[in-house]
């Protein structure tokens, strides 16, 4: 099935090493695909691949509705917006028009068609502001909006929110998803938060070292983790082998349904010596030397643990995840 764009045996090489391979890969019309990875996995140079931004050495085809696209065809239908916003001199509400001059719509008509847009994304009021006066989170407020004015078929976005305290992220969020529900629009969001992907995204595509290892329904891909690589991306970061569970199968669990205390029940239940407590402000971090390696355990308060105590990490069986395959190199919906 083809969508909106896509691409077919997507390669990215540099310096005779291959960055990228993406067999196939498609966003729907009024979907949204979050592309969730760790630094140097090669999220970003899938969004530059797919919206042919330039400064890649790539093979195969990207996709436009189906047909082959190269620049020509993409660059009156894809919008991107960066990490990093950049606006230019003038006003919020030029810069909020800025998208549609450059698609040779007059300046009148060019302000009055991105004006809801900086309206629904929370900046209409700073319309006479000069942009270059904007807080990080007003600037990519903007920037949102002057891609979206035009009315793009495609929307890539790369790490919109990094950057940003965690209020303004996450009303920023809130915001946009409020503004991206009902278009027609296919969006792509890079990400390495699986929050954002939570709160944007439809379907999710896991990427570690330039391949998509998992790609499915959001609420399922960060709940099912294919491999050890994707447990971790997600967040499920202690794993615990058959050896020291009992179990059949490689378990995995994050570290905030885990707990560690000196004497307790749980349907798994691994025994070790505190290595340090650490305390966030918040939950208590205590990280547990056990067989199966170090075990991170986040709870709120502060506990009576200390470093040197025998302690065992305990975990319901709610909160398990049993791991079929303990790495792959192959795509897993």
């Amino acid at each position: 099935m083809s969508g909106r764009i896509g691409c077919r045996d997507l390669r990215v090489v540099a310096r005779g090493r291959e960055l990228l391979h993406v067999p196939a890969l498609d966003v729907a019309a009024g979907e949204a695909l979050a592309v969730l990875g760790p630094n140097g996995a090669g999220k970003s140079t899938l969004l530059r691949a797919l919206g042919h931004l330039g400064g890649l050495r790539s093979s195969g085809e990207v996709l436009l509705d189906g047909r082959p696209a190269g620049p020509r065809e993409l660059r009156p239908a894809v919008a991107a917006v960066l990490q990093r916003p950049i606006l230019q001199r003038g006003s919020v509400a030029a810069n909020g028009a800025a998208g549609l001059r450059m698609r040779g719509v007059g300046r009148a008509e060019a302000r009055e068609r991105s004006a809801p847009w900086l309206d629904a994304l929370g900046v209409g009021h700073l319309a006479d502001r000069n942009a270059r006066t904007l807080s990080g989170g007003e600037a990519q407020r903007v920037a949102l909006a002057r891609a979206l004015a035009p009315e793009p078929r495609v929307l890539l976005l790369d790490e919109p929110f990094a950057g940003l305290d965690a209020t303004t992220r996450a009303d920023l969020l809130a915001d946009l998803r409020a503004v991206l529900d009902g278009l027609d629009t296919a969006v792509l969001l890079v990400t390495h938060d699986r929050y954002e992907a939570a709160a944007l995204a439809g379907t999710t595509a896991l990427l570690v070292d330039g391949r998509i290892r998992q790609l499915g329904p959001t609420a399922r891909v960060l709940d099912e983790p294919a491999d050890v690589d994707c447990a971790r991306l997600v967040g499920f970061t202690n794993v615990l082998p058959a050896a020291v569970t009992g179990r059949a199968g490689l378990l995995v669990a994050r570290p905030e349904h885990c707990r560690a205390v000196r004497d307790g029940d749980g349907d798994v239940r691994v025994p070790g010596t505190v290595r340090r407590v650490v305390r966030l402000g918040g939950p208590t971090r205590v990280d547990v030397d056990t067989a199966a390696g170090t075990l991170a355990c986040l709870a709120p308060g502060d506990g009576d643990l200390t470093a040197g105590a025998a302690a065992a990490v305990v975990v319901e069986e709610s909160q398990l995840r049993t791991i079929h395959s303990p790495t792959s190199g192959t795509l897993v919906g």
